[in-house]
């Protein structure tokens, strides 16, 4: 027997599902392509949001803020599923479970703290931050007898 027969004898079932994927793949899309409107219109092919005309050009350009702010909430809600997993099997894994549990949970603290504490959730231009200062104020009588 050859190589290639017997991998295909032992991935057979693999390679069904493949080709019966491609071929699904490809009749939806002829599928659209023959079923689908012809229509042609003016503003067919102008984009629009909400059913509003967009006003300006596409190619603004964003903060790069809004990028991190979104990884972050990716990254602690993934986290957050983690701990849901973990609560579901609570019983099974005692009190080792809890421990590893609150070391996770103090791991994701440390990163939160250390995110406020270099800014990167802070949404305000540098320009528009308010800094506080805590001085010690002392207190004189300027009012002398």
């Amino acid at each position: 027997m050859s190589t290639t027969t017997e991998v295909i004898a032992h991935h057979w079932a693999f390679a069904v599902f493949l080709v019966i994927a491609l071929g699904l793949c490809c009749l939806m899309l002829a599928g659209a392509w023959f079923l689908g409107g012809r229509a042609r219109g003016r503003h067919k092919n102008t984009p629009f949001e909400s059913g509003i005309d967009s006003v300006g050009s596409t190619q603004m350009r964003l903060s790069a803020k809004f990028y991190l702010v979104a990884m972050f909430f990716v990254i602690f809600d993934v986290e957050a599923l983690y701990l849901y997993a973990w609560s579901t099997s609570i019983r099974e894994s005692g009190w080792v479970g809890f421990v590893e549990a609150a070391i996770f949970i103090l791991v994701l603290l440390a990163g939160l703290v250390y995110l406020v504490r270099i800014g990167a959730l802070d949404w305000a231009p540098a320009r528009r931050r308010v800094v506080v200062k805590t001085d010690k104020v002392t207190h004189t009588n300027h009012h002398t007898q």
